[in-house]
């Protein structure tokens, strides 16, 4: 993990760690790990499977103590597996998005189905995850029993970039491809960049709202964690982020099922398993029409698509799991008798 830069607050909560939970690495791969994290008392036998995005590290999803989601699916008595793909270094700049779906999600579920004895298995995207769980689950060949998938960008002809950035991307006047080209690998520094111009009203009201609870301690720390978190971006291998932007930003492939991976066409009617989507209500980062498309594409036919009260990354900040996903994924996972 890159080493974090430290908060104005530090000193004040010197104590700050993340990714508590107790977990042990089962399979490796260049930058990537596959964490396990074994449930407190195994309730069900269909394990789950974490994929996050490519952009932030994947520890807001074990963030602290009360503030995990991987947490609250062990407490639940959920086997977890989560692939992090760690921080790519310049030699990454030829990773393709054929890689990370083939090379890493495909092979890190392979391994978690080996390791858990398991005969099916839970795909959980989150963000940017969940764009690349999506394609993943379109031509997978393991037993998927269900997907779920969390504020996942999928529609970008549905996209909350400013017009003239749009305009500027799909004419071919803002050059990103040369940047890319220039650098190999994006710096984070661009990264964090891009998202901060693309939603800075998102920025200014996370410290008007710090501002309005500055006497809260409890509160301080908790955005101090979550702050850190949103700062804390990695770079990005220019190869897939080219594809990123040409096959999915601009010409919108995925939801017209015409995206290809290593010769395959993605066609999200392939997608069988149970289906759950979320959006939350007040995500300026990826608005409810760039998610909702996906329910009538698939083929599932268990398929609900739920939008609940909150931001981009609150979902993964909750101690507990929410009723509705605790009883939609209970009455799916094989309990065990």
């Amino acid at each position: 993990m890159r080493k974090r830069k430290a908060g104005k607050l530090d000193k004040l909560f010197p104590q700050k760690k993340v990714g508590l939970t107790p977990k042990t690495a089962i399979w490796k791969k260049n930058k990537a790990t596959l964490w396990y994290y074994p449930a407190k008392k195994k309730k069900y036998k269909t394990p789950l499977f974490l994929i996050y995005s490519l952009i932030n590290q994947s520890y807001i999803l074990d963030l602290s103590p009360g503030m995990s989601m991987i947490e609250a699916f062990v407490k639940e008595g959920y086997d977890v597996y989560l692939l992090d793909f760690g921080v790519p270094g310049y030699e990454d700049k030829d990773l393709t998005l054929d890689d990370y779906i083939i090379k890493y999600i495909q092979k890190g579920v392979r391994r978690s189905l080996y390791h858990s004895e398991a005969g099916e298995i839970t795909i959980i995207g989150y963000c940017l995850g969940g764009t690349l769980a999506t394609i993943y689950g379109a031509l997978a060949k393991e037993p998927i029993r269900n997907i779920i998938l969390f504020a996942p960008p999928l529609d970008f002809g549905q996209s909350p970039i400013p017009e003239e950035w749009e305009v500027a991307l799909r004419g071919g006047e803002l050059a990103l491809e040369q940047v890319i080209e220039e650098y190999g690998i994006v710096p984070a520094e661009y990264i964090e960049f891009i998202l901060r111009m693309s939603v800075s009203p998102v920025n200014y009201s996370k410290y008007l709202t710090l501002l309005q609870r500055a006497d809260d301690k409890e509160f301080v720390r908790k955005w101090e964690l979550v702050n850190d978190w949103l700062k804390d971006h990695i770079p990005f291998a220019g190869a897939t982020l080219k594809q990123l932007i040409n096959e999915l930003a601009i010409k919108n492939k995925l939801i017209k099922n015409k995206l290809q991976i290593q010769g395959n066409r993605i066609n999200l009617r392939n997608i069988k398993a149970n289906l759950l989507v979320i959006s939350t209500s007040e995500d300026e980062i990826v608005p409810e029409q760039q998610i909702k498309a996906i329910m009538s594409l698939v083929s599932s036919k268990d398929k609900t698509y739920k939008r609940v009260k909150g931001g981009h990354v609150s979902l993964a900040l909750k101690g507990d799991l929410p009723e509705f996903l605790q009883s939609w994924l209970r009455d799916r996972s094989n309990p065990i008798n």
